[in-house]
């Protein structure tokens, strides 16, 4: 694989993490979750600087797209763990909100195929809880949508991270032949 193919690969997973990014931003803004809205931001801004040196042959650029990439994984395997309470970490917890605001992910309320959450009375008195009643009638249920999203960040982070490299590579070697010209 020549330098304008692996760029031109680095180039869409760029391009496909900015869509991926700015959608989840949306949903997140949604649910008022205050922590994923500000490092979706960032996220946004460093792969656009990573765009922007794998086009103008600027490899620390991409040195820093490949170093906030490895963070972005953590970032989303925390989600990930989060969302099915694993490691001693909540769903409930308000670490997404930071606090600020009682809000949870917006999926919660409008997955696909959930029901209203206006119930009669008579069937509240069967329920043992009213936190059943937001799992009533899902299609999906919410934390599986907000796993989903993290495990698509998680793929094409792992793609571009690999592809980020070869053209660091590449860029390096370059240098390397001019050196010697």
């Amino acid at each position: 694989m020549g330098c304008c193919s692996g760029r031109s690969v680095l180039m869409f997973f760029c391009a496909l993490q900015l869509i991926t990014a700015v959608e989840r931003q949306v949903f997140d803004f949604l649910g008022y979750q205050w922590a994923p809205i500000l490092i979706n931001f960032l996220h946004v801004i460093v792969v656009i600087l990573g765009l922007f040196g794998t086009v103008q042959y600027k490899p620390r650029y991409v040195v820093l797209y490949i170093v906030w990439i490895v963070f972005w994984v953590t970032w989303n395997v925390f989600i990930c763990c989060l969302y099915l309470d694993l490691g001693g970490l909540s769903k409930d917890s308000d670490y997404l909100s930071l606090g600020l605001s009682s809000h949870r992910s917006w999926w919660k309320d409008n997955g696909p195929g959930c029901e209203s959450r206006n119930l009669p009375t008579t069937r509240w008195q069967h329920l043992e809880s009213p936190a059943r009643v937001s799992e009533l009638g899902c299609v999906l249920e919410y934390q599986y949508i907000e796993v989903m999203h993290s495990f698509l960040q998680l793929f094409i982070s792992a793609l571009g991270f690999v592809f980020a490299c070869y053209v660091v590579n590449i860029f390096s070697e370059e240098e390397d032949t001019c050196l010697f010209v």
